[in-house]
């Protein structure tokens, strides 16, 4: 088990952090903050070395040698946990900058362009940042309570004005828009009558849609269009655009699919019709997003995925498990007593133009769209419950979790030989249904029931302390993580970082006239 390490302000420039599976700290009166409590007396501890430079931390080698250190383990080393050895040379980001300014739980990020993101939680404050250098940009306080909903609303392509806006929603029971250039607040609406769980912008139709105890419908000047009747208590927890000026709203256990309706030769007024409701789904509906232009996809609290056809509605596939809890003397044995009901709940989806990647539980499940079926899994992926999820170029994925890991994978074929029988089925495989063990049981059926592909642990980036909710992945700029300890990092290629600072050297002796070139 990978402990965490959470960076103390009285962390000096230039100090040296030993450790990767262990976090060591220098006994000094600049202490580091971790999590443990025992101590060993080591010349040198092994692992990789960090160098933190000005609230960078930088992977390194050879940075020194100290007399005496402290280890601090995190939690009990008994989990079947996979771990990574600690040269992990399929990791890029080796350097990562601190980013502090919230004062409570950062659950939000969004990214505004190339190289800006801005963060939001608990403390009711968005922060804008560049995500090259981390500088902070703009601090954006209107709420008095946690922001509950974040997203962009860009500026349609042939409107003059490029102003690049944000829309905030609190459980102040308001939705504030903001101007991320100036951070100027443009306008704020209070007449909410439930506090707003999620936001969704139509960018085609210029309108956004807000979702609580009921669904409004707002225009960019903020002009309440529609809006339906109650909805339910618990609200919306869900929103996503299909095609035919349709919404899907996910309401507890149930999908409704929504029409709007536009201004026309003969009316005026917008409205908003329910359509549908679709109750295929047996619990609270966690997730919902879309795959592709024909399906997407809906995930529940007891580990139900539901794929649907985007057009029509109709179920395109369906992989369910469901763990009764009852006692029974022929299944007990089989029945794993770490399985809670939320160790099944299916917290996120990501995909690419194969596959549907899922965090269920503490695992990840890759299942193809093709075959209909799941080709590769880790029933085990972290320690506590997978938040986060995203797909990256090169077949790898990153998924982040509660017990404040951040993890990089990589989907690779398994040989022929290699293939092992699993039991069919999506969540059978988490170890709690039925497997048919019989010796008799064909070679043939084995490897059909054998998942074709693995996930291969290659990075394990450690630098929080507390839960990580979610991250955003910059093609230029590295990962950028935030989590429950208040703090944002961004993770950097420290290859790339480190040529970026010799260029900068080079240049800089060059304009200096320091540079001379043996000929």
């Amino acid at each position: 088990m990978i402990p965490h390490l959470k960076l103390a302000p009285q962390i000096k420039s230039t100090s040296v952090i030993y450790g990767c599976s262990r976090i060591w700290r220098k006994r000094s009166k600049e202490k580091y903050s971790s999590c443990g409590g025992w101590s060993i007396g080591s010349p040198h501890p092994p692992g990789p070395k960090f160098l933190l430079l000005q609230g960078h931390l930088e992977l390194g080698s050879g940075l020194g040698r100290s007399n005496s250190w402290t280890c601090c383990p995190c939690i009990s080393q008994k989990s079947p946990l996979q771990t990574i050895g600690e040269e992990q040379t399929q990791n890029p980001y080796t350097e990562l900058l601190v980013l502090k300014a919230h004062h409570d739980i950062v659950r939000f990020l969004v990214q505004l362009d190339e190289y800006r993101f801005a963060s939001a939680g608990d403390d009711g404050i968005v922060v804008v940042w560049n995500a090259q250098t981390g500088e902070k940009l703009l601090e954006l306080n209107g709420h008095t309570q946690k922001i509950t909903a974040i997203i962009t609303f860009p500026s349609l392509e042939v409107c003059e004005e490029k102003n690049q806006l944000i829309l905030t929603a609190s459980a102040d029971r308001t939705v504030i828009v903001w101007d991320c250039d100036t951070g100027r607040q443009v306008q704020k609406v209070s007449c909410f009558q439930s506090t707003v769980k999620c936001l969704i912008v139509l960018q085609r139709l210029d309108i956004w849609l807000s979702g609580g105890n009921d669904l409004c419908v707002w225009n960019r000047k903020l002009d309440l269009l529609c809006k339906t009747s109650h909805l339910s208590d618990t609200g919306i927890s869900a929103l996503i655009e299909i095609p035919k000026n349709c919404v899907v709203a996910a309401v507890g256990k149930e999908l409704i699919i929504f029409r709007l309706v536009t201004p026309t030769g003969e009316s005026v007024e917008w409205d908003i019709l329910e359509i549908k409701r679709l109750l295929d789904h047996q619990d609270n509906i966690l997730s919902l997003v879309n795959i592709n232009d024909l399906s997407f996809v809906t995930g529940s609290h007891v580990g139900e995925m539901i794929i649907w056809n985007i057009l029509d509605w109709t179920v395109q596939a369906r992989e369910c498990n469901f763990w009764d809890p009852s006692p029974q003397v022929d299944t007990q044995q089989e029945i794993k007593l770490c399985q809670k009901p939320n160790d099944i709940s299916i917290h996120h989806f990501t995909w690419d133009e194969e596959n549907v990647f899922a965090a269920v539980g503490r695992g990840l499940y890759v299942y193809n769209l093709q075959m209909k079926r799941v080709i590769a899994c880790q029933k085990t992926a972290h320690d506590s419950s997978v938040l986060h999820i995203a797909k990256l170029p090169n077949r790898q994925l990153i998924s982040c979790s509660e017990d404040g890991s951040v993890r990089i994978w990589e989907l690779r074929e398994k040989q022929q030989l290699a293939a092992e029988p699993v039991p069919t089925g999506f969540f059978n495989m988490w170890g709690f249904g039925r497997v048919n063990k019989q010796a008799s049981q064909p070679v043939k059926k084995q490897q059909e029931n054998a998942t074709p592909c693995s996930l291969e642990l290659i990075g394990d980036l450690i630098g929080h302390s507390s839960s990580v909710e979610m991250f955003l992945y910059f093609e230029d700029h590295g990962l950028v993580t935030c989590s429950a300890d208040h703090l944002i990092i961004l993770w950097k290629n420290g290859e790339r970082e480190s040529g970026l600072r010799s260029l900068k050297l080079f240049q800089k002796l060059e304009e200096n006239g320091d540079l001379h070139l043996a000929v």
